[in-house]
């Protein structure tokens, strides 16, 4: 069946308006970033305000005092924190070309072991290919190790300026969805506002119980590494809990950055079994015991679409965007469940 003409044209609409919002965001994936980084604080900070509240605390006072907390906390950290945590980076930088090094040295010892004299042509072809592209690999890791080091100045601006925004997002938070709701058709007003309450409860949940599970598995590995002695235990485990965030192959990148500083520090097969088994521990503790307490219900994504998410808002905003892409996809979800029971419908 033929859709009518204006039909059409408002599915063109909505298309190019969509086109044009994520080819501005794109554009301007950077403050797409910032803003991104500001919404998440406070959508996070935004519960313990209205808590406030509850007890008769003004919102600006609540505001006041729960950045006095931060501002608090955040003295403390750089006090005492963030000099250990600058050393062990700025070392973690130095150290990273020498086991790259110490990589491809043990990639062309192996050549040179088990390539005979008499190996056939298609064998040697092979492995010199193999290490072209190990050197490759190599140098576009080190690579990015300083480009990630000189985009710092500009990630500082943006935790500089995210106090900023998230203060405003707080305090013109019922303003802010006052006008919104204005805007709304008053037949579906009602119908509107309970969809969004219920997206708003399913990202809630999920952003806050993701920040948990990402501590826990980044102190767990922490732990772990650091009683086997790999090298850089606090980055590796950061890492770890940073990955979490990844559905399914999440646990595989976390898992294989101490599985290269084992093998080069150990060059023994315990070390990399006893790694495997350590996170094998973590990562099953993760999903049978932390998720399903952190969690209170799950969001029930199809995985594929699940990953298509992951994939595209990675690539528009980085982090936040893979940060947000699960709950923006579970927000979709919910819309277009109550789309399909027909709540927008006229006369609905």
């Amino acid at each position: 069946m033929s859709l009518s003409q204006p039909a059409a044209n408002r599915t063109a609409l909505i298309l190019l308006v969509v086109a044009a919002f994520v080819a501005a965001g794109y554009a301007l994936q950077h403050t797409l970033s910032c803003f991104l980084l500001s919404f998440v604080f406070a959508y996070l900070v935004d519960p313990l305000v209205v808590a406030l509240e509850r007890r008769r605390v003004r919102r600006m006072h609540g505001i006041a005092l729960i950045y006095l907390l931060l501002g608090i906390c955040t003295l403390i950290f750089v006090t005492f924190f963030a000099p250990l945590i600058s050393r062990n980076w700025l070392a973690f930088v130095h150290s990273l070309p020498l086991y790259l090094q110490k990589a491809e040295d043990m990639i062309l010892a192996w050549k040179e072991r088990f390539l005979l004299p008499y190996s056939a042509e298609e064998w040697r072809w092979l492995l010199d290919t193999l290490t072209g592209q190990l050197d490759k690999l190599f140098g576009k890791a080190g690579a990015g190790i300083y480009t990630a080091v000189s985009s710092a100045v500009f990630n500082l601006f943006n935790i500089i300026l995210a106090p900023i925004l998230v203060l405003f997002m707080l305090m013109y938070k019922e303003p802010v969805i006052a006008g919104i709701t204005s805007w709304l058709p008053p037949a579906r007003r009602e119908a509107i506002l309970a969809v969004g309450r219920e997206i708003n409860v399913s990202i809630g949940g999920y952003l806050r119980g993701q920040l948990i599970v990402s501590f826990i598995v980044a102190v767990f590995a922490t732990v772990a590494l650091f009683v086997l002695g790999v090298d850089h235990p606090v980055f590796n485990g950061v890492f770890a809990g940073l990955a979490s965030i990844l559905p399914f192959i999440g646990v595989i990148l976390a898992t294989l950055p101490p599985l290269f500083f084992a093998y080069i520090k150990f060059q023994s097969g315990v070390a990399l079994f006893k790694v495997l088994a350590s996170f094998s521990v973590i990562y099953f503790l993760e999903g049978y015991v932390v998720k399903p307490v952190v969690f209170k219900g799950a969001m029930d994504l199809n995985p594929l679409v699940t990953i298509i998410f992951v994939m595209a808002f990675g690539e528009l905003a980085g982090f936040w965007g893979i940060l947000l892409a699960i709950p923006i996809a579970a927000a979709v979800k919910i819309l277009g469940q109550h789309i399909q029971r027909g709540e927008f419908a006229s006369g609905a």
